[in-house]
């Protein structure tokens, strides 16, 4: 019975003297990396080999957006649209795919299907101090069936800039350019290669909740139609980890431009 207490209390001794803080493996007096996180792969000395965290991630949102237009020449239409959107991000490189469903309505017309779909890949990169530059390449699906013959699939470059001014505050803008391949429609339609800018102010409210105001302008893909022009509104909130949900507005300032354009959005990122 003696030796039998004598072995248990060499035991918890031994058992109390074993001390690993971080939990990686390593006891303290022979960690040379303390602290280190739990995602963290590590060596004898406790330090980290690779992390576990994977570097892929993805993220699906679905939204659902109105708009109305009441151009000179056409009575006053009304659009629902519900939307999906993938997207893939590994390190500055991300890929985006989207495509939408549509319900107009007018006094004299109604039409449903889908718009075109986009498939397009963008890289980001700090370019001098705290300015971000994204560069995208993509394609337009004609995935949009209508008698005007959108029937082939159109090309896109972009180019956007992101620059803190503090913590809080940072100033935004973008060019992109469009390759329209659609064939015209002799009498009726020409299509043209269009430029697209857009420039704004962002502020993070909290770590959670951002805000943006923008201008946008953009030419329209119709030959003799003006520049669409929108003075925009938009926020993005941080749920938690995974979920994320974001509204816009946006008000048309000329006459090839909705007259009001609102959306909402939600997402899961993993």
């Amino acid at each position: 019975m003696k030796k039998l207490l004598i072995f248990m209390l060499l035991l918890s001794i031994n058992l109390f003297a074993y001390v690993d803080s971080d939990m990686d493996g390593v006891d303290n007096s022979y960690d040379k990396c303390p602290n280190t996180p739990l995602t963290e792969l590590v060596d004898i000395r406790g330090c980290t080999i690779k992390s576990t965290v994977s570097l892929h991630h993805f993220d699906i949102i679905v939204g659902a957006s109105y708009s109305d237009t009441d151009y000179n020449t056409l009575n006053k239409t009304k659009t629902l649209s519900s939307s999906l959107q993938v997207d893939y991000y590994y390190k500055n490189l991300s890929v985006q795919a989207s495509t939408s469903y549509y319900k107009t309505q007018s006094s004299t017309y109604n039409k449903n299907g889908l718009n075109n779909s986009v498939i397009a890949g963008y890289y980001k990169i700090r370019a001098i101090n705290s300015l971000y530059v994204r560069v995208g390449a993509g394609v337009i699906l004609p995935t949009y069936n209508s008698s005007l013959k959108n029937n082939n699939t159109d090309y896109l470059a972009s180019l956007s800039l992101s620059y803190p001014i503090n913590s809080k505050v940072n100033l935004f803008g973008g060019y992109s350019y469009t390759i329209i391949n659609d064939d015209d429609v002799p009498g009726v339609v020409s299509y043209k290669n269009t430029n697209g800018y857009n420039g704004g102010i962002g502020y993070y409210f909290t770590s959670k909740l951002y805000a943006s105001a923008g201008y946008n302008l953009s030419e329209s893909s119709y030959v003799g139609v003006g520049d669409i022009s929108t003075a925009s509104l938009y926020a993005f909130y941080s749920i938690d980890n995974n979920w994320f949900t974001s509204v816009s507005y946006a008000y048309g300032l000329s006459t090839a431009a909705s007259n009001n354009y609102a959306s909402i959005s939600l997402g899961y990122y993993f």
